[in-house]
């Protein structure tokens, strides 16, 4: 007997029941059918018939282990080589698989076709953008391609337990908990550990003491970068060999198992997941002599950088060889029973692929067939010189060997194009034909970006602020400060936490004293981390908390900025709107000192956080509105508040707690006729200083504050301002060709204004390089009073130069 076989009959699960034996056997059939899949999908790829393929094949022993321990309730933040473990759950059936390999737009229930294959996702709410209960499903959140990216979220969707399990105001069993029994299982690979963010989400999740259990796949290369190179001893559990728990059982927990030991892998699961429920510290699984059999995916070839010798380890200790060698050593099934198993699984696995290719390529042979009866009466009306030019784009269409609906639509433009100008009756058809195909497309591929449930951020109903005769006059932060009390006392779902904001009450005070008033776990601090604290604020809103996450300066957002635009930004849009994480962020931003707190880096984060509002009040007051509207909907947010306004005075609303700020609205400040200043946040007092110095040589400025840039001016606003000026300009402190650019575009091009200019558009933004540390600094470094004067100023004088002095441009 070997060595190998003496080792696996001591780690053998005794007895070996009749329902283990079975459950053995099932979850042999499961790696089975994973690893045909993978070399199937493989195939498709190499014939033309997908684009690209990753997949999980020399993980699936492991998964089926890990898949033993998944209870409904429980939560997977993983990555792209996951399959076997979606199929052992029931999650993804083989048709899926193929579906997704094809980016079947009709019948990918992930994504519709929007993500790459082995990217999973299952609702988390109804059609009718309705929570749905999570105790009662296997819960997959939506994954993501960039490496170790899952980590942040997991410790959100990890903390959510910790959270339900602990708290004094929210019920211990809702739909979304179960006395916070629920594990979240991350899953990584190995070369992924090397990113920073790996090690501070379990850095955090040691902290915050939190159910998270990683499973790092390890097949010893990132790529073709072997484990040497990537992990310091060669090993992550040797890494991380001092964060282990300690004698009071703080810290994580650590396992090390090969891979291919079926036996022992489940044993290590189960009573690993099992002392996580009870006690929530979190752990990592580390599954080590893994292989890579068709290397890392349908690129490229894992021959080219492996040995012959480890070619030949990987060979002999693939995971489902070994797994079946010792169903062989147990008697647990025959060597004929288990080939014919793989015989099954294989010929299973065609009939998916045969089934998920018709679903996918059948409708387009139809509408081939449509097009071709359209070409046919086309070609009919032509004179010959335009059938010369006509039949060529014919035998194209007719030569697709499996059409996409991008080939056809393509041909049909052309088809479109040439026929322009030869009046054919026919035409009609076509662009009927094209119209319908683009809707399709819309369906497809541009919608889900935001909300449109009755809970979108835009379809909150404004409710205007009250204001009594007597109103109390407070600092902007003592605004946020009473505003934030009502709201905890209102509303048991919302949890406030950053750096600074608990014991402190945050750097500005807007949280001051609220955490004795209602509890360490309603506000709490956290370490300077803010990639996860961003994590944070994904995984709890999955959950259904409504968190309300602080990163200190919006300076620093850029640490964040990450999980944002790559998780909470995209996943409405990646899955399909079946799972949403209405978070809102909270940071201040714009003037104060010095380069790095008093940054306004809005182009950055317009082109970047497409799928959130971002939110730029000039006052407290207003932060407070946008709050409340942002708490009743089901979009996230990024509020920007002025750092120069806490101190400053306004009039409390006697509503506070409940009057709304409309999003995507402008409001217009001051009413004039001879041009239109647009801007937002803390210029609009610049922009307010600045038209007192013009008024007093009769120009007349009319002034927006946008209020929100995302969305935008979605009623048009500034465009009626401009019909009655024929003058704008864009103010703001990005740099130039910012945020200003892009309100030049809203306005000028999508809302139609540049029919309406008498002048030149203009822009006022700061220099290009960040703000300099001093109060001369600033002043030269980014808009002033004096400059709004100026820059209006001359474009008044091109228009009247006899009714201005001339000025010098400085």
């Amino acid at each position: 007997m070997t060595t190998f076989l003496k080792d696996v009959e001591k780690a053998s699960i005794e007895p070996l029941t009749d329902d283990f034996i079975q459950e053995v056997k099932a979850d042999f059939w499961v790696c089975c059918l994973s690893r045909e899949m993978s070399l199937l999908g493989r195939k498709e790829v190499l014939t033309g018939k997908a684009k690209f393929g990753i997949f999980g094949d020399g993980k699936e022993v492991p998964q089926v282990a890990m898949a033993r321990a998944f209870r409904k309730g429980d939560w997977r933040s993983g990555y792209y080589r996951d399959q076997t473990l979606m199929l052992a759950l029931g999650v993804a059936s083989l048709e899926d698989l193929f579906a997704q390999l094809y980016a079947d737009a009709e019948n990918d229930r992930f994504s519709k076709g929007r993500q790459m294959n082995a990217h999973f996702a299952t609702p988390t709410i109804d059609e009718d953008a309705r929570w749905i209960d999570s105790r009662e499903a296997y819960n997959i959140s939506a994954d993501v391609s960039c490496t170790a990216g899952q980590m942040p979220r997991a410790v959100g969707l990890a903390m959510a337990s910790k959270v339900y399990r602990e708290s004094k105001v929210l019920e211990a069993s809702t739909n979304f908990s179960e006395q916070g029994n629920e594990v979240c299982f991350c899953t990584i690979g190995d070369a992924s550990t090397s990113e920073g963010v790996f090690w501070e989400a379990i850095n955090a999740a040691g902290v915050m003491q939190i159910p998270m259990a990683v499973s790092v796949w390890d097949d010893g290369y990132g790529i073709s970068v072997p484990v040497e190179y990537q992990t310091t001893k060669g090993s992550i559990s040797k890494a991380l060999d001092g964060l282990k728990t300690n004698a009071d059982g703080k810290g994580i927990e650590i396992y090390e198992e090969k891979g291919w030991d079926y036996a022992k892998l489940r044993k290590l699961y189960e009573k690993g997941i099992a002392r996580m429920r009870e006690n929530h510290t979190p752990a990592v699984f580390h599954i080590v002599e893994l292989t890579q059999p068709q290397g890392h995916s349908t690129s490229g070839s894992h021959e080219r950088y492996k040995s012959e010798e480890r070619l030949d380890w990987e060979a002999r200790f693939d995971c489902i060889a070994q797994m079946r060698n010792w169903m062989i050593a147990m008697d647990i099934a025959t060597a004929e029973e288990l080939n014919e198993m793989r015989k099954k699984a294989k010929k299973q696995v065609k009939e998916a692929r045969n089934k998920a290719w018709e679903a996918y390529n059948s409708p387009f042979v139809k509408i081939r067939k449509d097009l071709e009866k359209i070409y046919e009466g086309i070609i009919f009306d032509l004179h010959e010189n335009d059938k010369v030019k006509a039949k060529p784009i014919l035998r194209a269409l007719q030569n697709f060997r499996s059409p996409t609906l991008s080939d056809l639509v393509s041909n049909a433009r052309k088809m479109y194009f040439h026929i322009l100008k030869t009046n054919t009756a026919h035409q009609v058809s076509l662009e009927n034909w094209l119209q319908i195909h683009y809707q399709k497309a819309e369906q497809y591929y541009h919608t889900d970006l935001y909300s449109d449930s009755p809970y979108a951020a835009t379809k909150v109903a404004a409710i205007e602020p009250v204001y009594t005769k007597d109103a109390v006059v407070k600092s902007g932060f003592q605004i946020l400060n009473a505003y934030f009390d009502q709201l905890l006392k209102r509303d048991p779902r919302v949890v406030a936490f950053g750096e600074d904001v608990g014991n402190i009450g945050d750097v500005n005070q807007g949280f001051a004293g609220l955490q004795e008033a209602h509890g360490e776990e309603r506000v709490f601090d956290t370490g300077i981390r803010e990639w996860t604290i961003m994590g944070q604020a994904i995984g709890l809103a999955m959950r259904g908390l409504r968190p309300i996450a602080e990163i200190q300066y919006l300076d620093y957002l850029v640490y964040g900025l990450e999980p944002l635009t790559d998780d909470l930004a995209t996943l409405r849009y990646r899955s399909g709107n079946i799972q949403q994480a209405p978070a809102i962020i909270r940071t201040r931003g714009h003037r104060l000192e010095g380069i790095w707190h008093a940054g306004s880096p809005m182009s950055m984060l317009l082109s970047s956080l497409r799928g959130l509002c971002i939110l730029v009040p000039r006052n407290m007051v207003q932060a407070a509105g946008f709050y409340n509207t942002m708490i009743q909907s089901d979009d996230p947010a990024l509020i920007i508040e002025s750092l120069n306004a806490y101190r400053l005075k306004e009039r409390e609303p006697d509503n506070l707690g409940t009057y709304t700020l409309p999003v995507g609205k402008v409001e217009v400040l001051k009413v004039g006729t001879d041009v239109t200043l647009v801007t937002y946040g803390s210029c609009v007092r610049i922009a307010e200083a600045g038209i007192k110095l013009l008024n007093e040589h009769g120009i007349s400025v009319e002034l927006i504050d946008v209020q929100s840039l995302l969305p935008f001016d979605l009623s048009h606003d500034i465009l009626q301002s401009l019909r009655k000026t024929n003058r704008i300009v864009f103010m703001d402190e990005d740099i130039p060709g910012g945020a200003t650019a892009y309100m030049m575009q809203e306005v000028l091009e999508k809302q139609g204004g540049y029919q309406y200019l008498d002048s030149q558009p203009l822009t006022l933004t700061a220099k290009s390089h960040r703000p300099p540390y001093g109060s001369d600094g600033d002043y030269f470094s980014k808009p002033n009073e004096e400059d709004v004067f100026q820059v209006i100023y001359q474009m008044m004088k091109e228009v009247a130069p006899n009714r201005y002095g001339n000025m010098r441009s400085f």
